[in-house]
């Protein structure tokens, strides 16, 4: 069987170094990797359009944004499909025939959905859209015959509905569906980086993001105004690492090469941290040494990105021919589903 990958992301806004070391950077990895036989990059749009559907512009609009992210951090056209959700209609028809193995109870017991709705403060008026996606979500892995979806540890949750609605309908039509696994990324300090401000999420609306568009002094200003250990308020002053934004992001991004380069009274980030901890080192200083480092891994992103938005006629021909190779596989996909549903009357 072939070893196939499915994931993507919601075109809301520019993509952020959150998502490049969560889930970007791996991306690059296996498709370099030779490990998998199709790689398949969603952009979500028709999932977005569910608690965004009185601002299509705002997704409209960020398609490209995200595409000229993916290009710019590596995704390669010859290697990885990149398509767009709402290009392939027949994602919608295999929801619809999905909706009927799952009850409403089970869709709102899903940790991530609760915590989603929560955070949209969706409260009595949810969209029965954003109720579903789960569902939904599993007609995209089941579409293009994914056996391998890269997650955060947030998003197992709704992988296992899918596992579940992938064994219902093959216990009922006979195997007909593949059913997916989850890949975790193995670097821990990957899954989740907080924002600049030390909240737990990065968020457009809450600014507090690193763009991978940022261009240098915007990098520099915001790692500069960082929120760190509110308690280490004199360079004497032990601090902490553990939960400080300036560290967390060093654990995602330094490398030995950096402090050759940038630190080298320092031979690694665990002598850097035991130093602050201790006692007697400057915020300023960690952020510095954070921002040569920033600055270096962004930069090539940056350039190649601004190249790419110089021509959007190509990046949206990128996606268009991703987008048909990717339907006709869903279309042969939904033809097995209603054939095994005994619904191919025509066939």
């Amino acid at each position: 069987m072939k070893k196939i990958i499915l994931t993507g992301d919601r075109p809301t806004g520019r993509l952020h170094i959150g998502h490049y070391v969560g889930s970007l950077r791996s991306r690059v990895e296996l498709q370099e990797s030779g490990a998998y036989d199709e790689i398949n990059i969603m952009i979500a749009d028709a999932q977005a359009l569910t608690d965004n559907f009185d601002n299509p512009d705002k997704v409209r609009a960020n398609i490209l944004e995200v595409a000229l992210d993916y290009l710019a951090c590596g995704i390669a056209p010859e290697k990885a499909t990149i398509l767009i959700q709402s290009q392939i209609p027949e994602l919608t028809e295999l929801t619809f025939y999905y909706m009927n193995l799952v009850t409403l109870s089970r869709l709102e017991r899903n940790p991530t959905v609760k915590a989603e709705l929560k955070l949209r403060n969706f409260e009595g008026n949810i969209p029965m859209g954003f109720l579903t996606y789960p569902v939904s979500q599993t007609a995209d892995i089941t579409a293009f015959r994914a056996d391998t979806v890269p997650v955060g540890e947030d998003q197992l949750p709704m992988l296992e509905q899918a596992r579940e609605i992938v064994r219902s309908f093959n216990a009922l039509y006979g195997e007909t569906l593949v059913e997916p696994k989850a890949l975790l990324a193995q670097n821990k300090a990957c899954l989740r980086l907080p924002g600049t401000d030390g909240k737990a999420k990065m968020s457009k609306s809450l600014g507090n993001c690193i763009y991978l568009a940022d261009s240098a002094d915007e990098i520099r200003q915001k790692i500069m105004s960082m929120y760190t250990d509110p308690n280490h308020i004199q360079v004497s002053d032990p601090g902490n690492t553990r939960d400080n934004p300036v560290f967390l992001y060093l654990d995602a991004f330094s490398s030995p090469a950096h402090f050759e380069r940038y630190l080298p009274e320092y031979a690694s980030l665990d002598e850097l941290k035991a130093h602050y901890e201790r006692g007697g080192l400057g915020d300023v200083k960690v952020k510095k040494f954070l921002n040569n480092v920033l600055q270096e891994v962004l930069a090539p992103i940056r350039e190649k990105r601004e190249k790419l938005a110089k021509d959007p006629g190509t990046v949206m021909a990128i996606l268009k021919k991703g987008s048909e190779k990717a339907r006709e596989t869903a279309a042969a996909t939904l033809s097995d589903v209603k054939r095994a549903m005994k619904i191919d009357y025509f066939a």
